[in-house]
């Protein structure tokens, strides 16, 4: 009887690249996908320079069909796929992860409850509650035990917490103490709208709100992340503080610099009227 040659092969093991960066303590740069699709954006990604991707189901224009896409294929792109959920949707984390994503993160953190609701349904037990599907992709399908396979996905999906309140900022601390939650990131342009100081990233009372939470951090041995950051004078600030896991754009906003630039440039070498 013929063997499937699958059978001769070793068992791949799913290792998140973003989680490898992190813990070599350099910066992980996320690419921000709201409007691409298809099979190229890692890709597209990956050649840029980036390292992860912020797969954007809260203000993006996608679907959990057009997350998994992306994810699949970054799988073997040199990127790693991470998606963004609405507050409200912990189900659709878990679609994600079943079909591909190798990271969630969650928005408007506020307390330690909410954050224990994120690694209950993002985590298998004993660490959380989130339920077998059968071989994932991040096995390329292939049948493996489900004890060894969740414990080394539980091991390698990376869980991030947005802190965009005061109330948050306020319980950086015992959010980070969450076990199971590997970063919290400070999404810098909702905190500034709910501190009454919208778009004000260098104002006091936010480098105040990412020295509390990068104090947080370093105390429970977490990552701190930063979106809505990009400028030149203050996010050097924030990366000094410790802020490492960067959404460093989007996809229409980096496409819009790039075209702008290159439009000016081809017309500014019209001679003549």
């Amino acid at each position: 009887m013929l063997r499937c040659l699958a059978e001769d092969r070793p068992m791949p093991l799913p290792h998140n690249q973003l989680r490898r960066r992190l813990a070599e303590g350099g910066l992980a740069l996320g690419f921000g996908v709201h409007h691409l699709r298809g099979s190229a954006v890692g890709m597209i990604a990956a050649a840029s320079g980036f390292d992860w991707l912020f797969i954007d189901l809260e203000h993006g224009a996608l679907s959990v069909d057009d997350a998994a896409q992306i994810s699949i294929a970054a799988l073997s792109q040199g990127v790693t796929p991470v998606v963004r959920v609405c507050a409200d949707a912990l189900h659709e984390a878990t679609r994600c992860l079943d079909n591909g994503a190798m990271g969630i993160v969650v928005p408007h953190v506020d307390t330690p409850a909410q954050a224990e609701a994120v690694v209950r349904a993002c985590r298998f037990p004993p660490v959380g509650q989130r339920s077998w599907g059968g071989p994932p992709f991040a096995y390329g399908l292939r049948a493996v035990p489900p004890a060894e396979a969740q414990a080394a996905l539980n091991a390698e999906i990376l869980l991030c917490c947005m802190i965009e309140t005061p109330q948050a900022v306020a319980n950086a601390e015992a959010i980070a103490a969450v076990p199971g939650v590997d970063a919290l990131m400070i999404g810098t342009s909702d905190l500034t709208a709910a501190m009454g100081i919208p778009g004000q990233i260098g104002h006091p009372d936010v480098r105040r709100a990412y020295q509390a939470v990068a104090a947080a951090c370093a105390k429970h041995g977490r990552v701190m992340g930063m979106g809505g950051v990009y400028d030149e004078v203050v996010a050097p600030d924030y990366i000094a503080l410790g802020a490492r896991l960067l959404l460093a754009g989007s996809d229409h906003a980096l496409l819009t610099a790039g075209a702008s630039q290159r439009a000016r440039f081809l017309r500014g070498l019209q001679q003549g009227g």
